[in-house]
């Protein structure tokens, strides 16, 4: 590598860091830790790192101190674990200092792990982003030997979207003229996710057809050398209109099959995979199901609204119960009494938290009596198998008590749901 193309990419790097204003995030970096921080693109990885430098120098380091190297970056593609250090020698030639290292993206090189170890060892500050959940993997722990903190980066959540957006809120927001306000942001939320950067857009699809594109082509077809791009969109645009139904593997082949596309069950395995390394796709398992089936029918949610709802028309309860399993699914990373389950036997149960014994339906709306019925019906149904501690229907705004026999049950609206979690 040209150590000229280095030395700009560094000296831009820190130009960059100048022009940041920071935006608060409900996150805190532990004061004497190293990270990895992976998500999906665009969720805010890299604007994390910047706030951590803008931190640092508040503390009393020099901006010269930063070294940001992002690998999405034209200028290093093909870039090999071997030039690795190639940055910290062309560093110590534009300054004296003991860098600071930012590297984004750094899954883009193989074998970066090692590298990554090293500097660990040889004590230096570093925080390193990817879009690829095997960032997070045992094998990638193994070899960076408990020398990193390994985070989960999402887009905003409802809090941090109110936030981004002005909105402030205190205990009694759902009183007065607060509450149509968080409602109205609550729509876009519904609608378009939580992407920091698509805040500053007008035109949101496009936006996010242009993200979706860069994931599909870019972490997903190129990364894993997919050769039948047609069979792996068709996948997940099947995948997106199922989004309330649990999907074995052979139905979904056959969806795809449907449409005169060539493809097999273990190619359709794999192409879920490659979504779910991607941080585009998590799945949720049958509480119901034997442990082999576990693996093979699942309920297949995408990571945000906004990239889920490109495949949409007028699907208001599939984006609140895509947005109830996003929150519950981001909730369990801090607190694994969160873990959510579906439950498909019997009858039809959105999420279930058996660690707190809490049953939730997602709803949209309950003002079709049947509606009521069936929800209420299945909720009663799994309390007498297994015994509820908590029984809600989320819906957009709903919000009442329905007294039974057995059990209250308590219906929920979307943005205090969010906000409680």
């Amino acid at each position: 590598m040209n150590p000229e193309i280095l030395k700009n990419i560094i000296i831009e790097g820190q130009e960059i860091l100048r022009m940041v204003s920071p935006v608060s995030r409900n996150f805190e970096f532990e004061p004497h830790a190293r990270y990895v921080l992976v998500g999906v693109r665009q969720c805010g990885k890299s604007y994390l790192m910047y706030i951590r430098a803008l931190q640092l120098i508040k503390e009393g380091h020099d901006i010269r101190e930063m070294v940001f190297i992002n690998f999405d970056d034209e200028r290093l593609i093909g870039y090999k674990a071997s030039e690795l250090d190639d940055i910290l020698k062309a560093y110590s030639s534009l300054f004296d200092y003991r860098p600071i290292l930012f590297l984004d993206e750094i899954q883009n090189v193989e074998g970066w792990e090692h590298f990554a170890r090293r500097l660990a060892n040889q004590k230096y500050e570093v925080y390193l982003t990817g879009s690829n959940a095997k960032m997070l993997s045992k094998e990638i722990a193994t070899t960076l030997g408990g020398r990193y903190l390994k985070v989960m980066v999402w887009p905003y959540s409802f809090p941090e979207y109110l936030k981004a957006n002005g909105c402030e809120i205190d205990h009694n927001w759902m009183y007065g003229a607060k509450r149509g306000e968080v409602e109205r942001w609550l729509k876009n939320y519904l609608l378009w996710g939580g992407f920091p950067e698509l805040i500053l857009f007008v035109n949101k699809r496009h936006w996010l057809n242009e993200l979706y594109d860069k994931i599909i082509l870019g972490d997903i077809i190129q990364r894993n050398s997919i050769k039948n791009e047609m069979a792996l969109k068709l996948s997940l645009r099947r995948l997106a209109e199922n989004i309330k139904n649990p999907t074995s593997l052979t139905r979904l082949t056959a969806m795809v099959k449907a449409t005169g596309i060539s493809t097999n069950v273990a190619s359709v395995s794999s192409y879920i995979e490659y979504c779910k390394e991607a941080c585009l796709l998590f799945s949720l398992e049958n509480f119901a199901s034997k442990f082999v089936e576990r693996t093979t029918i699942r309920k297949h949610y995408f990571i945000d609204n906004g990239l889920l709802n490109i495949f949409l028309t007028d699907s208001e309860t599939t984006l609140l119960e895509n947005l109830c399993a996003v929150s519950l699914h981001r909730k369990s990373f801090q607190d694994e009494d969160y873990k959510p389950y579906f439950y498909n036997k019997e009858v039809e149960l959105d999420f279930y938290l058996p660690a707190l014994k809490i049953g939730i339906q997602a709803c949209y709306s309950l003002a079709d009596s049947a509606t009521e019925e069936r929800e209420v019906r299945a909720l009663l149904t799994f309390h007498k198998k297994y015994g509820l501690n908590r029984a809600d229907i989320v819906t957009f705004s709903e919000e009442r008590v329905i007294t039974t026999p057995e059990l209250p049950i308590n219906v929920v609206p979307l943005s205090k749901f969010l906000l409680s979690l």
